[in-house]
């Protein structure tokens, strides 16, 4: 019986939900699987529940929902959800709609991380992909949930996905490069919820 939880932890340890996760990162990790598989409607179309929350996008989908991509209004509403603290808003340092906004916030909070340096991103981290700092975009953010030794790229949950279906919340193995309704871009870091010591 021992031999058989200890093979069990070792496995989820591996897998990024093991004892190692704070309980942020718990949190952020299980309200993110709890999405998996919501899609927009009408389908085929942006209207989100996500975009409604923060009360962005435009009114015109005939429900509560609001109209528009909406990959970073689902990272934001999972971190809020989590606990982790923030503004949602247009001001300079607030998270908003855009997906550069985390990145804009992550160098404010000092939890900025590079692709390519040595950090490893961990459970709760936000990926950022497509980043063009002098055009001031970011083409899209994803939830990190777990990082497989050896792979290029973290494992993700994507709110407005396109790997499997239109506009949908998915997990996406070894994403270096973005879920997209097109060529998506490469990663170019990671915002983490809070400064890691």
């Amino acid at each position: 019986m021992v031999a058989a939880v200890a093979i069990v932890i070792a496995l989820a340890v591996r897998a990024g939900r093991g004892p190692s996760l704070t309980p942020l990162q718990d949190r952020i990790v299980r309200l993110t699987d709890s999405q998996l598989g919501y899609q927009t409607d009408p389908r085929r179309t942006y209207c989100n529940k996500y975009s409604a929350y923060w009360q962005v996008g435009t009114e015109d989908c005939g429900n509560s929902n609001r109209d528009e991509q909406w990959c970073a209004d689902f990272a934001a509403w999972v971190w809020r959800r989590a606990g982790v603290h923030f503004v949602y808003g247009q001001d300079p340092g607030d998270i908003s709609s855009a997906s550069i906004s985390f990145y804009l916030w992550g160098l404010a909070h000092h939890t900025w991380h590079p692709a390519g340096e040595r950090y490893v991103p961990r459970a709760g981290d936000v990926a950022v992909y497509g980043l063009d700092v002098a055009a001031g975009s970011a083409e899209h953010v994803a939830v990190v949930v777990s990082m497989t030794p050896g792979d290029r790229g973290p494992n993700v949950v994507n709110g407005d996905g396109a790997r499997t279906a239109f506009s949908i919340v998915e997990r996406g193995n070894d994403q270096f490069k973005a879920d997209l309704h097109g060529p998506g871009g490469r990663i170019a870091g990671y915002v983490s919820p809070t400064r890691q010591i």
